[in-house]
């Protein structure tokens, strides 16, 4: 309790806010009942298609984008998404590394993609202490960008780094981006991994963290990721109801002010859905799922089910047509997630 106590101190202290963005447009769902998973904004699909071509230049030029608007959640998401997507379809990646091997962009995504690839082995720790020096290169690539200290940070759970060790690498993080919301997870996900069951300094840091970040900023949803994991750990103490409660209605607040029917915040969205679910409350359920319109995630419902869409399916179609009940319920539950040995999850990413 000590240690946790010491290290939350710099993890809450006051950040400046930084000036809000314009709005992007908002995206067109798919027509009727139609529903997607992960579906990618119109930023980012036209890079996948060509990628799905072996073509680099979209990528390139959308991450070239967000990095000269300074553009750090979206610039997070697409990083995220396109290094998942070279995992099974590298030739295009491959071969931007080699036509310009020292490009931000370049250095970002391998980057994320060896986290990602040394994230599932047993041998994790130390495939994990190998890959410094392409962190270490691509947060020199842009010392303004904050997406590779998550990347550090997301790094320095998977090997199980000490606490003064991370509390410099978050010092580093929020001095570029104080309400980062990839960087508050990767915090978050630390806290809960080292002290496994002690909700309470993940709702301590997560309330924080919230009540000094903008009203429109993701980090507005961390209680609600917080309340989420408590509500899928079965151990610890209890929260008091109020306390879940109370970061549903933060979170919900949020979503009322993004766009409806979005693919941006969608798995802010889901997860909502999920707490929301979890405490009966059913009409504010069937309000979030109206705001989700299409747009399914595999997170959460890859805790649940290897088939997130159908599970998200089964969700929607027993909250709107059946008076909630035993098989609601059945779908909440969540079977044990394989962890790391400190309650980390085993997955590098779900936010």
């Amino acid at each position: 309790m000590v240690g946790t106590m010491a290290l939350l101190p710099s993890f809450i202290r006051p950040h400046r806010r930084m000036p809000r963005r314009p709005a992007r447009p908002v995206h067109r769902p798919p027509a009727g009942d139609e529903a997607v998973l992960d579906a990618p904004d119109d930023r980012l699909s036209p890079a996948l298609v060509a990628a799905g071509r072996g073509e680099y230049a979209t990528a390139a030029g959308l991450l070239a984008d967000t990095r000269a608007t300074a553009d750090w959640e979206h610039r997070d998401r697409y990083t995220r998404r396109l290094a998942a997507f070279a995992r099974s379809r590298p030739e295009w990646y491959e071969e931007w590394r080699a036509a310009d091997p020292h490009d931000a962009g370049v250095l970002l995504i391998g980057a994320q993609l060896a986290v990602d690839r040394a994230w599932p082995s047993p041998a994790r720790d130390e495939l994990l202490r190998e890959l410094s020096p392409l962190i270490t290169a691509a947060a020199r690539a842009d010392d303004r960008d904050p997406v590779p200290w998550r990347i550090a940070l997301d790094h320095a759970r998977g090997t199980r780094a000490g606490h003064r060790y991370f509390e410099e690498l978050w010092e580093a993080a929020v001095r570029r981006a104080p309400h980062h919301y990839g960087c508050h997870v990767a915090a978050l996900r630390y806290l809960a991994a080292s002290w496994h069951g002690s909700h309470r300094e993940c709702f301590d840091f997560a309330d924080r963290a919230a009540q000094d970040a903008p009203a429109d900023s993701l980090v507005q949803a961390l209680p609600a990721r917080a309340a989420f994991g408590y509500l899928t750990d079965g151990c610890g103490a209890v929260v008091p109801r109020g306390r879940l409660e109370a970061a549903a209605d933060r979170a919900m607040a949020l979503s009322a002010r993004l766009p409806a029917a979005d693919p941006a915040p969608a798995e802010v969205r889901n997860k909502l859905l999920y707490v929301l679910l979890r405490l009966e409350r059913w009409r504010d359920a069937r309000a979030q799922l109206r705001l989700i319109g299409p747009y399914a995630t595999s997170f959460p419902w890859d805790r649940f089910s290897e088939d997130p869409l159908g599970h998200f399916l089964k969700l929607r179609e027993q909250l709107q047509t059946a008076v909630p009940g035993a098989a609601l319920t059945g779908l909440l539950a969540a079977p044990p997630e394989p962890g790391d040995g400190h309650g980390g999850h085993a997955r590098p990413a779900g936010h």
